[in-house]
């Protein structure tokens, strides 16, 4: 259960102010279809992230757990840092789709993820939680979290929302994670 609600909460907190959650208010803006664009976004993420989360339980067989966590350490910490940097979308995402809501929400949403740190918190993931299908679950969860009430609302509260503020919160938890993951364990957890 524990894989499950850390990639949900970590994934949903990492996805505010995304490029992907950018994404969402322009399709929204655009074709004004929640449903197409929802489950473009489900289909785009859980095979993005099942990939990812595949490629880090891959990894996790090959290095050593004090490895691991110093690994998890150090990228919760890039991760603080990334999120404080604002995402913005490149001017050839903005241009007209020749696909309808589902099929371009599925692709932009694909291809979006690509190396963003919602794909490398998954990896992450992956490498430190079993079983896989929990952390793929969870992260799928937490993109739905972030970037279906934004679909929702679409355009109209575009302007308001205080993304300024939401990035320096999730900044300080991935810090606070990190301090967490790098915190020794109790001594009754080492010896058995």
């Amino acid at each position: 259960m524990d894989a499950l609600l850390i990639s949900t909460a970590l994934v949903a907190i990492a996805e505010i102010g995304d490029k992907t959650q950018l994404l969402s208010l322009i399709l929204a803006a655009r074709y004004r279809q929640f449903w197409p664009i929802a489950w473009g976004i489900l289909l785009a993420t859980l095979l993005n992230h099942a990939l990812a989360g595949w490629l880090g339980a891959w990894l996790a067989s090959l290095v050593e757990p004090d490895v691991l966590r110093w690994a998890l350490v150090v990228s919760l910490l890039a991760m603080a840092a990334w999120t404080l940097v604002p995402d913005k979308l490149d001017d050839d995402d903005a241009a007209k789709p020749r696909f309808g809501p589902f099929l371009t929400t599925t692709l932009a949403f694909f291809l979006a993820e690509m190396g963003d740190k919602t794909q490398i918190a998954t990896v992450l993931l992956a490498a430190e939680y079993q079983p896989l299908s929990m952390v793929v679950l969870g992260t799928t969860l937490g993109m739905l979290i972030a970037n279906l009430p934004v679909v929702a609302l679409g355009a109209r509260f575009a302007d308001r929302l205080p993304l300024r503020y939401a990035r320096w919160a999730a900044a300080t938890l991935f810090l606070l994670l990190a301090v967490a993951a790098a915190w020794p364990k109790p001594l009754a957890q080492l010896h058995p």
